[in-house]
This record gives C-alpha cells, structure tokens and sequence, in this order.
C-alpha cells in the first residue's frame, strides 16, 4: 500500500502456471438479462482508462491485424489436440465479434453523487458513447441509495444496456466516502441500494465487489445471494480483499465458490494476463464469463488472443509494426475525439491528448526495443501532434538497439499508479 493509494502494478506477483485442460473453453455467449453477450469476455471498468476512446479502440483492436493474410506471424505454442489454424475468430464453433472478441465495455466508475448534480453537459463527458459500443455497461459507485436509483435512471435514460454497482475499489478516497469497497463492511446499506436500484431501472443491474475487507471479513458468498435475492441479473467477483489492493494472486477459488452459491451469471476478474489465463480460470471456477483488466493497455489485441485460443489452442502474437500500428492507431483517435469536441462547453470535452497520451506511452510501449527513448520522448512532447511526430520517427528509423537502453529514460512514466490520482483501477 503507498501513501496515496494502492499502486496498480503493471505485472504480477506470481505469474500463474496452467495443466491446461485440452477441452478448456471461455463460453461463447453470456446473458445478463436480455442482453447477449459474445463472446463470454468484459473490459473492467477501469478510473481514467476506460473512456469513450479506449472502450472502441479494444472492441476494433483487430483493425492493427486486418484479415487472416496480415494477421500477426509470430504464433504461441498450440494446446495438444487443437486445430492448427482458422480463418476466423470462433469459440466453441460460434462466431465472435468480428472485430476484437471483447463482448462487452463498461465505462470507467462515475460517482453517483456527482452524476446527480452535475450538468447535462458535463454529464456527456462521462457518459459518452457511440452506437458502436454496444452492448456496454455504465458502472456507478457511492453510499446513498436514493442518490444511486437516481443516477441509475439516468444511465437508463442516456441508452446503456447495463447498469453496474462498484463494490471493489480500494483506493482511499472512494473507500473515505463510504464508496467501492468501503461498502462491504456495511451489507445492511448494501441490501437497501440493491432494492432501490433495482426498483428504479428496468435494465439488468450487475454489481462488481471483492471477497471482502480482509481474510478475515470474507462476504463475497453472502453478497452474492444478496444479489440475486433483491433481482440483479450477474456479479463479477474480483477475487481479492480490500486489504491486498492489487498485491499478491488473486484467489480464483472463490470464484468457484460463488459459482456453486448462486444462479445468476459469476463472471470472474483477477490476474487475467494471457489467453491461457482466462481459459484457466474458466476451467477451475466454473464462471460464465471472464473479466479483464490491466492486461488491456499493455495486450489490446487479448480479447482477440483469448478467442483464438479458446478456438485453435493458439494465438497470434504482435510484431513491431503491430505496435507502431497500434499505438498510432490509438493516438490519433485521441486526436480525433479531441477535434470534434472542441466546441463543447469546457467541461464536456474530452481534454488534453497529450497528456491521455503521455499516460498510456507506458504500456503501449512495453516490449518495443528501445522503447525507453520513445518514452522520454514522447514525456516531452507539448502537444498530441507532436506526440505523434515522435512516434512516426522512432518507428521510422527502425529496429532500436537495446544494448546500454536506459530504464530510467522517461522514468517518470513509470512511476507507480494510484487510483486516488485519478488513475487506473480496475
């Protein structure tokens, strides 16, 4: 735990090792209500990652790999006993989105509080999406369930297919206010905003919590049921306490506890880092569907791993000009969402490139050669097209070599990341 906050690491502890099952699957289709999802894989809602911008750069992440004749030509290992190659992404014989395999995005959490109070205007900037986003989830947190009906109905209004409660974040000022995971020592309040949520929208209400406070105050078994008791269509379960933050391995076990508690859809989260992952994690809980999280900014063609390898037993991993493709890709849509909304009241735009920019140079440079030059740069680039300049000369001069590469070159990008500071947290 930092001072700040929990720092949301960019690896893991304890990288998992998988006796992976040859009949292994992550399912082809979830439902949550009406709404179908396929395939049976979520983007979390992630604090100042998971906006407009980023939600339809994943869901058409396989744009940087065009067709099977531009797909990627570096290949994992395949599963003993699965096919070697397909011409389309399918799991278990059903077509997948043919654009990512990413079945649904939910928008970064919003505080109910403010989303009640806040102008039409400035509600566009949190609430923003365009049609093809959907099936999309809008994700709320807060305490006062009167406040959270409200906000709920407005979700409902602005044309989203879900609503989501956050019961998971631990950063400290959502937890100071009673918010994410604040609320698991309080499941009495809990209980009454289930009823009041549920009683104010029609959609299907999901709700999004951890195992508990700690080891010792473990509710996740009793939350669920809660859930299904009071209407709510599918819980995601985030397979650590509050305590741990995003520490240690996420305890899939309990996932396939919550399974066996409950009827309503379990989709699982927690140390989802490769296709293997999710397969695994399906294989040993049981759970309907797969959530993922911190993968996503480093990995965004996942979504599209996991359904190759659910499919075939292997995938396809990104060369150099994926990246450059990627990366530009993502950019200039940034610039893009700036441009059109430049006109919009101040608190309706989308806001500086160059710092959204700055913020994911991070991941998306992760495994470049190089790549700690093109950080530096790109940190003292002014604006989002000189962002861009930076990333079309470092990719134009070729492969970089790696010998003497200086980790601390645009160090401060690398610097931990806390919720509090209106960061990652998934």
């Amino acid at each position: 735990m930092a001072g700040r906050g929990f720092t949301v690491k960019k690896d893991w502890d304890n990288p998992r090792e998988h006796a992976m099952p040859d009949e292994a699957r992550v399912p082809a289709e979830l439902r949550i209500g009406p709404v179908v999802i396929r395939p049976a894989t979520v983007l979390a809602p992630m604090a100042g990652v998971t906006d407009t911008v980023f939600r339809r750069f994943i869901r058409h992440a396989s744009l940087f790999g065009g067709g099977t004749d531009s797909l990627p030509s570096q290949v994992s290992e395949s599963r003993p006993g699965a096919p070697n190659v397909v011409d389309e992404l399918a799991i278990e014989g059903a077509i997948t989105n043919a654009e990512s395999g990413c079945g649904l995005i939910v928008t970064e959490f919003t505080s109910a509080d403010g989303l009640s109070r806040m102008r039409e205007t400035k509600r566009r900037r949190y609430l923003t999406f365009y049609e093809d986003e959907h099936p999309i989830g809008a994700q709320l947190f807060g305490s006062k369930p009167e406040t959270l009906a409200e906000a709920a109905r407005i979700v409902e209004d602005s044309g989203f297919d879900l609503v989501d409660l956050n019961l998971g974040c631990p950063a400290k000022r959502v937890v100071g206010s009673n918010g994410g995971s604040g609320l698991l020592r309080d499941l009495p309040r809990i209980g009454e905003i289930f009823r009041e949520v549920r009683k104010a929208v029609t959609i299907p209400f999901t709700v999004k919590f951890r195992m508990g406070w700690n080891d010792e105050q473990i509710v996740c078994l009793e939350l669920g049921r809660m859930a299904e008791a009071e209407g709510l269509d599918a819980v995601a379960l985030h397979a650590r306490t509050r305590e741990q933050g995003y520490s240690g391995q996420a305890q899939w076990e309990w996932i396939g506890r919550l399974k066996q508690a409950v009827k309503i859809p379990v989709i699982g989260n927690g140390d989802i880092r490769t296709p293997e992952d999710a397969v695994a994690m399906v294989a040993e809980t049981g759970c309907d569907g797969v959530m993922v999280g911190r993968a996503a900014p480093a990995n965004p063609w996942i979504f599209r791993q996991i359904a190759q390898y659910t499919s075939t037993g292997r995938y396809d991993l990104p060369t150099g000009g994926d990246r450059y493709r990627m990366i530009r890709a993502y950019f200039e849509m940034l610039l893009a969402e700036t441009e059109a909304t430049k006109d919009l009241p101040r608190d309706a735009r989308l806001g500086d490139p160059a710092g959204k920019m700055k913020q994911f140079a991070t991941w998306f440079t992760h495994g470049i050669p190089g790549g700690a030059k093109l950080r530096a740069a790109i940190y003292h680039a002014r604006t989002g097209v000189a962002v861009l300049d930076e990333v079309e000369r470092f990719f134009a001069a070729g492969p970089q070599p790696t010998d003497g590469d200086d980790p601390s070159v645009g160090a401060e990008l690398d610097e931990p990341m806390f919720c509090d500071s209106d960061t990652i947290c998934d």
